[in-house]
């Protein structure tokens, strides 16, 4: 069994197969113009990624390490947000100024279906657990879409921050957790009643957030001040339990794409600025060291094969 980072290289159109372990680069795979961000299937075999500014999804054979198919349509007008359904079987991509939600099926590897989300700037998708509902922020209109996959509709939205951009259910409570670019803020959701729980203050221009695999920690990499923000999602507050920033390490410049390994304890952090990826050890929360990347690292995924 070997370990993995899967890391876009924004700025040379590239992906990066990086050994989790070693900080080693195993390969490095020329894809379509500006990777953004990316997803790896139920099974490990394929990584898909949405190339933003070329319009295109990339499929990437993770066995061979190698390019397998690049995808276009022409309604694809800044392809970036990217999830799959619990098999695998459907690929779900947000075109952020077509302000669409695509449906692809990942056996004949073509869009079966277009659904505008009637939002601006649709963004990411975060999913629950099961992926049976889908989490669209939406950068220009300031609220979040709540679309449901199984039956390709959507259901609802309702209004967060201004940008919200960063997103992510907890695995345990389902809470949903958006981070807000433009006012700093990150917000506590109940996805039952969309009721606004919990707001937090952060670090300057909160930018993605990634959940520990045990739900104990949230992760939120603040972009313009170059630090990570770790909340624990239960921390008692004055007779309270709630999300609470335990501490603020500072990273490198432009903190972005940040991942756990399975176990959750190490984290991962792409500087964009400084072409490297913070490792953080999750036991003492201090960044132990660095990996060196390609041009801008920003999207981030972990492969264990």
């Amino acid at each position: 069994m070997k370990d993995f980072l899967v890391v876009l290289n924004k700025d040379e159109d590239t992906v990066s197969f990086i050994s989790a372990i070693s900080g080693e680069t195993v390969t490095k795979i020329e894809v379509d113009h500006n990777p953004h961000e990316v997803v790896i299937s139920p099974c490990g075999k394929k990584t898909y990624i949405t190339c933003s500014l070329g319009n295109r999804v990339n499929i990437i054979d993770n066995e061979k390490m190698e390019l397998k198919t690049s995808l276009s349509h022409p309604e694809f007008e800044f392809p970036h947000g990217i999830a799959l359904s619990s098999t695998g079987h459907r690929l779900f991509i947000t075109a952020t100024f077509a302000h669409k939600i695509f449906i692809i099926d990942t056996t004949s590897e073509e869009v079966i279906k277009v659904l505008p989300t009637y939002q601006k700037n649709s963004h990411m998708i975060a999913t629950t657990p099961e992926a049976d509902i889908m989490f669209i922020p939406n950068i220009g209109s300031d609220n979040v879409t709540v679309f449901l996959p199984r039956e390709e509709k959507i259901a609802n939205h309702f209004p967060t921050g201004a940008e919200p951009e960063g997103i992510a259910v907890h695995p345990k409570t389902l809470d949903l957790y958006v981070a807000n670019q433009k006012d700093n803020t990150l917000y506590c959701v109940d996805t039952e009643h969309y009721r606004i729980k919990h707001k937090l203050l952060l670090g300057t221009c909160p930018i993605r957030v990634v959940i520990s695999p045990d739900g104990r920690y949230c992760l939120v990499p603040n972009r313009e001040s170059d630090d990570l923000s770790i909340i624990d999602t239960s921390f008692p507050r004055k007779d309270r339990i709630r999300p609470w920033e335990i501490k603020r390490i500072p990273l490198g410049i432009w903190p972005g794409g940040t991942v756990f390994n399975p176990e959750g304890t190490r984290a991962f952090a792409a500087n964009n600025k400084t072409n490297d990826i913070s490792v953080i050890n999750m036991e003492t929360l201090k960044e132990e060291k660095r990996y060196q990347a390609g041009i801008h690292p920003d999207g981030l995924a972990y492969l264990r094969l």
